[in-house]
């Protein structure tokens, strides 16, 4: 249901609701007092926005969010702040993928982990592990030439 307060933008939600979030949230602009909408749902879409799946430029997702800056367990990002498994030109978490990245098994340019594959260094343990997790995804190929 669309939201009208004055301001430049736009706001939808669906009226259906669990635990008191609707289930998808769209939010672009600016409210009647001159801040920025919010969209809060469990599919949230927005520039800023929180959710369990966020699409936005500023977010958080709880369990997935896809975006310019996103905190959450897993993030597809430019800024992935992220416990579990981060990609990005900035990447953190347990399983980190960017340029620059941090983390426990890290694939980078420059980054510092545990277990880190940079053009530097490539360390056994995270060669093995990161050719367990392309076999499993079916993108062994793309890697090939961690072998070495």
């Amino acid at each position: 249901m669309p939201r009208v307060d004055g301001g430049v933008g736009f706001e939808w939600r669906t009226q259906a609701e669990y635990y008191g979030y609707p289930l998808i949230c769209l939010a672009f602009g600016k409210n009647g007092r001159g801040g920025m909408r919010v969209a809060k749902g469990w599919l949230a879409v927005g520039q800023f926005a929180v959710g369990m799946i966020t699409f936005a430029q500023v977010g958080v997702g709880i369990i997935f969010g896809f975006g310019q800056v996103i905190l959450g367990l897993t993030a597809v990002s430019q800024v992935a702040i992220t416990l579990l498994f981060g990609i990005g030109q900035l990447a953190t978490g347990y399983i980190a993928v960017g340029q620059l990245a941090f983390g426990y098994y890290v694939l980078c340019q420059v980054g510092l982990g545990w277990h880190v594959i940079n053009p530097g260094r490539q360390d056994a343990a995270a060669v093995a592990f990161f050719l367990r997790l392309l076999e499993k995804s079916g993108g062994k190929e793309i890697f090939r030439w961690l072998k070495k």
